[in-house]
């Protein structure tokens, strides 16, 4: 049997990016070194890199966001201590519970805002007095773009605003920035002004940058070094990982620009969605490169939309019974998103007839 000539069409996250010829050409070429001794040049050059394009001193390279973030956690807090972070977070929600199965930190959940925020009068109010009941409060975490959010971008205004309530209560502010050049790319402004308020962040090399793995997490060198022994304690000493780094290279130098080609789009996404029957979305909330939409059809639940698309060659996320997600990135064109609008307004169509 021969094999299809379809082309696949896959915009379930920014996750499934190849890397790009130039990427795979200085995974070839890196010079390599052993990491966990500090000597893997291509990997020192990556770190010096991404704390400069940030405004930290200090960066270091891990595996994924999810251990990015864990790394984060696991040094600002101890166990029986409390972060606070937004009900709609992915440190929450899609990190499999990582900071309570090993750190022992209790996860204090308010509200996130339609735009990703979370509220100063909810983040004041969840802040724990000195009490022998409660667990002590150490950081807030931010998420910047927010995925649930529909990819909101967080303005500098608000996470300074942030930074100084935390500072006025002796707290640390942690940034997932997993799409922070996503965000700043939307805002138009320098991504530094991003993240110059907080203590820490993480952002990921193979979402938006479209490396093929790897997340930095960057702050000051005290912060970083306690993150290192962190990071061992995960098992994330990758020894030669010049061969990762290599690739991270090449996608902070060549691949932030680009990211306005996805949010383009996804723009462009958002409003053939608007003109379908039978689905909804609201195209003012498409900021960055994250597409959430639903279908109305009583016969075309998400699972079931998500597998007649599959047959064309085409594939989304069920993130809902109703709730669908699809996400642009490095290899999606226009023309892709337009046969996407194609057939799901023939399938849409179909489902209006048959009722």
């Amino acid at each position: 049997m021969g094999k299809s000539n379809m082309k696949t069409i896959d915009l379930r996250s920014d996750t499934v990016t190849l890397p790009t010829p130039a990427m795979r050409e200085a995974i070839y070429r890196a010079e390599l070194g052993d990491d966990v001794f500090g000597e893997d040049p291509t990997t020192n050059r990556l770190e010096k890199m991404a704390a400069e394009r940030v405004g930290k001193e200090a960066a270091l390279l891990v595996a994924s966001g999810t251990m990015g973030n864990l790394v984060c956690l696991l040094t600002h807090c101890g166990r029986g201590e409390e972060v606070i972070l937004g009900d709609q977070s992915h440190t929450f929600l899609y990190e499999a519970g990582g900071m309570s199965a090993l750190g022992g930190i209790h996860p204090h959940t308010i509200a996130n805002q339609p735009d990703g925020t979370m509220r100063l009068e909810d983040i004041e109010a969840a802040i724990r007095g000195d009490d022998v009941h409660f667990p002590r409060t150490r950081l807030i975490c931010l998420e910047n773009t927010h995925n649930r959010c529909n990819g909101s971008a967080l303005t500098p205004q608000y996470t300074d605003a942030v930074a100084g309530l935390a500072k006025n209560r002796s707290l640390a502010v942690h940034l997932d920035g997993a799409r922070i050049f996503n965000a700043a790319v939307a805002l138009g402004v320098d991504v530094k002004e991003l993240t110059r308020s907080v203590d820490s962040l993480s952002f990921c090399l193979s979402k938006g940058l479209a490396a093929p793995v790897g997340s930095v997490v960057c702050g000051s060198k005290k912060f970083i070094a306690q993150a290192r022994r962190i990071r061992k304690v995960l098992g994330g000493g990758m020894r030669q990982s010049g061969i990762i780094a290599a690739a991270g290279i090449a996608a902070l130098e060549q691949m932030v620009e680009r990211i306005a080609e996805d949010h383009k789009n996804a723009r462009r996404l958002t409003e053939g969605i608007a003109r379908i029957e039978g689905l909804s979305v609201d195209p003012a909330k498409t900021q960055t490169n994250i597409v959430y939409f639903d279908s109305a059809s009583e016969r075309l639940t998400a699972q079931k939309l998500v597998m007649e698309l599959g047959k064309k060659g085409i594939k989304l996320l069920p993130v809902g019974p109703r709730r669908l997600r699809a996400v642009t990135h490095y290899g999606i064109t226009a023309e892709d998103i337009d046969l996407t609008l194609t057939v799901l307004r023939e399938l849409m169509e179909g489902s209006v007839a048959a009722h």
